[in-house]
């Protein structure tokens, strides 16, 4: 072995001359690896969240190829291994769920094998933060590549977005404006290449938030999954974790409050994903960063959206890239952001943006001349939301962002299916639809339900839009006026849990507030009648997730995962 080589921690196991070393190689060699590559060159491993049962992430077999060959370039050996693979269109009862589970198969992986840095292969909504969060607990030199954003659809002559045109002709369905034969159609139009949500939904926004933390090379929000320099990037990340491995550019040197604070910033401009603001607050849990809804509130507050971009405009991820991108969005935002943060290129953000142009400024508009005047996250607060919750003025009906009406009151979501659609359903279209039971605890898993679908017999008379509040999340590719992750959430026993039908509620969005106009006394003595749910599986994952989930205002992490512990060699396992 040779000894005139920087160790490495990789070294704990392919360097020592002795049993435990013939045993660590010689098993490695039945894949037909040559010695050299034992000698103490930097081990990378390949995180792939690659799985059939995920479509977003199907691709990333090739895509784990392109980084090997960067990481060989730059005298690197990399080995790739599986993570647990959250694929949003079919697992459920959602995501968010296994979130955190995930999260816990990355960190372990990593800790416990031979590896000096990592590459996160990320695409779906969930295994973004999922891997990131596992990375950040063990913080060795860590770069993620996403897998990019689908073409666009395309349908009668018309782009169709993932997600939020699902939404919208479902409703024309349930309207009577589209045949189901029409709805039937549009399937087959919408999911046409490899990728992730071609919108500016959860999977295109925490790209983005990669991009803007200083974690991924620049352009890796929205370069089409099927365009060749998705590839290139892949390629590029593969040489420069080698590089970041000798520089010892660790996670937790990239990922500082300055990182956060360009990332809510830059998610406002984009006007990304609702599901960013729990994302991010967990991240920044792991690597031991203060953040909180406050700086949600504070730091977004006055950024005006600069992306004409589904759900909150007209236009789709590729056409966002071919405009110029995120560094565009980066650019027009100027001094707002930390210009000399340091990413994982080694440069600056101002250095990895310098010179950027815009292709298209019906996509991306600029600063002095937004596409709307507000793009961040509302946090709202009061009696019904002590610890607070959140609202996309994006997203929003402007006529409802002040509002006051009586309650319709859904127990939980199987309520709400029930009674939604029913004729004799007390509700009118200036009321505020209220869904309980959908948090963290309460699903479990806090699902993408608050955006709920309008009561059929409202949509029939032509309205489009109600204030809904719930403690559920919403999907990124979501639009309307929807309070979501009210907390604490309503099994947690929230205030959320003892509204009932006729309350009356107010909703200010300028005032940051949300006020359930009963007494606290009223409100005590209902609470006496509360109980709460339990986990429909009281054992194993479910039961260890119902009795650690924090709430959503902390990230909705398990209360023991919060706080980085390195990754120290382990001891021998033999």
């Amino acid at each position: 072995m040779a000894k005139d080589k920087k160790e490495l921690r990789s070294q704990a196991w392919f360097g020592p001359a002795d049993r435990d070393g013939f045993v660590h190689r010689s098993w490695m060699r039945n894949q037909g690896l040559p010695s050299h590559l034992f000698d103490g060159r930097p081990v990378i491993g390949i995180c792939n969240t690659w799985s059939e049962l995920t479509p977003c992430n199907a691709h990333f077999r090739k895509v784990a190829e392109h980084v090997k060959r960067g990481v060989y370039e730059m005298g690197g050996f990399p080995l790739e291994f599986p993570a647990m693979s959250l694929g949003e269109t079919l697992m459920r009862p959602t995501t968010m769920l296994f979130r955190n589970l995930a999260s816990m198969d990355v960190e372990e992986s990593i800790r416990a094998n031979p590896l000096d840095g990592v590459v996160l292969l990320t695409g779906c909504d969930k295994t973004t933060p999922s891997l990131v969060m596992g990375a950040a607990s063990c913080d060795l030199p860590t770069i993620v590549v996403s897998g990019g954003p689908m073409l666009n659809g395309k349908y009668r002559g018309e782009d169709i977005g993932s997600g939020t045109n699902v939404w919208s002709f479902s409703e024309d369905v349930r309207a009577g404006k589209m045949s189901l034969a029409a709805f039937m159609d549009a399937e087959a139009c919408m999911s046409r290449s490899v990728g992730h949500c071609m919108t500016m939904g959860t999977a295109s926004t925490m790209a983005s938030m990669v991009e803007a933390l200083g974690i991924g090379l620049p352009t890796n929000a929205a370069i089409p999954a099927a365009d060749s320099r998705r590839y290139v990037l892949a390629h590029m990340a593969g040489q420069r974790i080698v590089e970041m491995v000798k520089e010892d550019l660790k996670l937790s040197k990239v990922l500082t409050r300055q990182a956060f604070e360009n990332a809510v910033r830059v998610n406002g401009a984009i006007g990304g994903s609702t599901n960013a603001v729990v994302h991010l607050l967990a991240i920044a849990g792991r690597i031991g960063v203060d953040l909180s809804l406050v700086d949600w509130d504070t730091l977004g507050k006055e950024i005006p959206c600069l992306v004409n971009l589904m759900p909150s405009g007209k236009y789709l991820m590729e056409d966002f890239y071919y405009a110029g991108g995120l560094p565009m969005v980066m650019q027009e935002l100027g001094d707002l952001l930390h210009r000399d943060h340091v990413t994982v290129t080694g440069k600056t953000v101002a250095e990895n943006i310098e010179g950027v142009e815009c292709f298209d400024r019906d996509v991306i508009f600029p600063f002095d001349k937004p596409f709307k005047s507000e793009g961040g996250i509302a946090v709202l607060r009061g009696n019904l939301a002590p610890d607070g919750a959140i609202l996309k003025p994006s997203a929003a009906t402007p006529e409802l962002m002040q509002h006051r009406a009586r309650a319709v009151v859904f127990e939980d979501i199987d309520d709400y299916k029930a009674r939604v659609d029913d004729p004799d359903l007390d509700v009118e279209p200036n009321d505020i639809l209220v869904l309980k039971n959908c948090g963290p605890r309460g699903y479990p898993g806090f699902p993408e339900v608050g955006n709920m679908a309008l009561p059929e017999k409202i949509l029939k008379q032509g309205v489009t839009d109600m204030v809904r509040i719930s403690d559920a999340r919403m999907s990124g590719t979501a639009y309307g006026t929807v309070v979501l992750h009210t907390s604490p959430e309503a099994a947690a026993g929230g205030p959320l849990a003892l509204v009932r039908n006729g309350d009356m509620i107010e909703l200010d969005v300028a005032g940051r507030r949300l006020n359930l106009e009963v007494s606290d006394e009223e409100l005590a003595e209902r609470r006496k009648g509360w109980t709460p749910v339990k986990p429909p599986l009281e054992r194993g994952y479910y039961q260890l997730y119902y009795d650690h989930v924090l709430q959503a205002d902390k990230g909705a992490d398990l209360d023991f995962l919060v706080g980085k512990s390195g990754a120290p060699v382990p001891r021998e396992s033999h």
